[in-house]
């Protein structure tokens, strides 16, 4: 089951971002699904239509509120748990730089602000595994609690309870919030899924040099702290280098990322997501630690072939095939 943010994309192509108030011209409008929900939720799913994929959120009544529950529902994704909200749908207008596919968002929270804990009910769930994401967007379940910390946290804890294997996804937000939102939930969590930037958002390391060059020792030491809060199974981080996937025994693991020929990459919108989709896929089929990195980074490589968060998603046969077309010696 993945809970949490529902929303569609507006992905606008622009040459490239320009300086502050100056103009620069939009060559292509988009519009797809968005958040953590349908993004890996759907990803899933076209990588295994054979997996039973459980939504829970809330969206507005509105065209992009019906058009993103339709579209998770023309993949098999069961829907039944998404709900009203009184505001609209939530949004992201995503502009996006033709040459790179670096993308910059403009975010409405709407509905996504109104979803809350009651809105799952932990004794029915019958999947293996519960995702939430992303904190930091989710404004009701950040919300404090005196025995948990979060509401977060107490939704965790509650599905734990039950048996269930829990992890979450956060997003690159800049309130300055992030661990005061996201290490209460660490200790209820299997797994903590995020980017380098995010996990040293968390700690307070510094994930790049002066050169912009990824520093896979403060990286690792983010990664330490996290699993340092409580998590109980492994911490994954990816970068658009490499992936790392440290385990509660302290067993660290890493992979390069593909190499990708110039022109491939179309948009990185939802990268992150498909991610985080193949780790989840891999845990579930009980992949070791190098084969969940390798098949991870092959999703993502799939997303970056199209402009929108999904569209570019495979089975999972033929994203084993991409990682051997594009695999580093």
């Amino acid at each position: 089951m993945l809970a949490g943010n529902i929303l569609t994309d507006t992905v606008k192509m622009i040459p490239s971002y320009p300086e502050k108030g100056m103009l620069v011209t939009i060559t292509d409008i988009k519009r797809g699904v968005g958040g953590s929900v349908p993004n890996s939720g759907m990803d899933l799913k076209m990588m295994d239509p054979s997996l039973e994929v459980f939504a829970a959120g809330r969206v507005g009544d509105d065209d992009n509120g019906r058009y993103v529950v339709g579209r998770m529902a023309e993949v098999g994704m069961d829907v039944s748990g998404v709900k009203h909200a009184k505001n609209g749908t939530s949004f992201s207008d995503v502009m996006t730089v033709s040459s790179t596919g670096e993308r910059t968002f403009f975010h409405y929270r709407g509905a996504n602000a109104e979803f809350d804990i009651t809105d799952v009910d932990a004794d029915k769930i019958t999947a293996k595994m519960f995702h939430l994401g992303y904190l930091l967007l989710l404004d009701k379940v950040e919300e404090k609690d005196g025995e948990y910390g979060n509401r977060a946290a107490r939704l965790l804890a509650e599905v734990q309870k039950r048996g269930v294997k829990t992890s979450i996804d956060v997003v690159s937000e800049s309130s300055g919030h992030f661990a005061e939102v996201v290490v209460p939930t660490l200790k209820f969590c299997n797994y903590a899924i995020m980017n380098e930037i995010e996990a040293c958002q968390i700690s307070g390391n510094t994930p790049r040099d002066k050169n912009g060059d990824l520093d896979e020792e403060e990286v690792k030491a983010a990664m330490r702290f996290i699993a340092g809060k409580g998590v109980k199974d492994a911490v994954i981080v990816h970068a658009p280098e490499k992936g790392f996937v440290l385990r509660s025994d302290g067993k660290f693991t890493s992979s390069r990322s593909l190499s990708l020929p110039k022109g491939y990459i179309k948009g990185s919108v939802g990268a992150g997501d498909a991610f985080c989709a193949g780790c989840l896929y891999g845990l579930y089929n009980g992949w070791n630690d190098e084969e969940i990195l390798k098949f991870s980074a092959a999703a993502a490589a799939c997303n970056l072939a199209e402009a929108d968060s999904v569209s570019g998603m495979k089975t999972a046969a033929e994203i084993w095939k991409i990682y051997d077309k594009y695999k580093k010696d």
